[in-house]
């Protein structure tokens, strides 16, 4: 299937989790917080939550600064 990962179209294989993706792409203690078609999924959910072809994700960490 074909996701969207912050713009940029990734293949992963059918039925992935968030978590799944995530590791695949070496950035589960990278991110933060994630968000599927612009509704922000807990961090608890991760692990259950199914994407589908096309989907649409943005993953964000935090950077401090000043």
């Amino acid at each position: 299937m074909k996701l969207f990962i912050n713009g940029e179209e990734k293949k992963f294989e059918d039925g992935a989790t968030l978590v799944y993706v995530l590791q695949e792409l070496d950035l589960v203690t990278k991110v933060m917080a994630a968000a599927v078609n612009m509704e922000i999924v807990k961090q608890d959910n991760w692990d259950k939550y199914r994407l589908s072809d096309g989907d649409k994700l943005e993953l964000l960490d935090f950077v401090g600064g000043g």
